[in-house]
């Protein structure tokens, strides 16, 4: 990702030398993830999720406490370290890797999959090679979680971020992903979309 993951990992790194907390880290597990999963009572049984930009772990631990097995990753080296460090005896999976160039291993393995504001992270012209990529990763009968920032159709901003328009968000829905829903939430000021693949 070139000059965004430097400009990410330059970030992490001011934050472990006692500059300013990354803007997105939330210090807890994002609240629109947290309403989705109590709305669902969601329980993982053992079944496997990722999240995708995890930072600092807080999500991926969410989801481990609610019993997935669960698989981390973020492209800034200092902040899979640094999740690594807060979560001692984690049984999450840290791992460091690119959304653009992700394991062949992981293509349609996971029953969950949860996207917060990655995507809108990235220059707008990766958004479409992002949002497949990240698709690619969901198992049959698996779910993907988008949640991302909002942006009107012809509305244009000097990012990042760069929050995603409706069409953004519906182009999740490929190699056989299906739209379940799309909420504009918060106010309208953000996304929460629920894709599944089915058998």
């Amino acid at each position: 990702m070139g000059e965004s993951s430097s400009m990410f990992e330059a970030i992490y790194a001011g934050a472990e030398t006692g500059q300013a907390r990354p803007p997105w880290d939330h210090g807890a597990a994002r609240p629109q993830l947290v309403a989705w999963a109590e709305e669902r009572d969601l329980a993982g049984g053992g079944r496997e999720a990722l999240v995708v930009g995890c930072g600092y772990g807080a999500d991926a631990e969410y989801l481990a406490q609610r019993g997935y097995r669960t698989t981390a990753f973020d492209f800034a080296p200092t902040a899979i370290a640094a999740a690594r460090r807060k979560h001692p005896g984690s049984t999450v999976e840290y791992v460091v890797a690119d959304v653009l160039d992700l394991p062949d291993e992981w293509q349609g393995r996971f029953d969950l999959v949860v996207e917060s504001l990655t995507v809108q992270s990235m220059p707008p012209e990766q958004h479409p090679s992002a949002a497949r990529s990240i698709a690619s990763l969901v198992g049959p009968d698996g779910t993907l979680l988008v949640l991302a920032t909002t942006r009107d159709d012809g509305v244009e901003v000097d990012g990042p971020p760069w929050p995603l328009t409706r069409a953004e968000v519906d182009s999740f829905a490929s190699g056989g992903l299906v739209l379940r829903q799309v909420e504009r939430i918060e106010n309208g000021a953000w996304w929460r979309a629920e894709l599944t693949r089915g058998v």
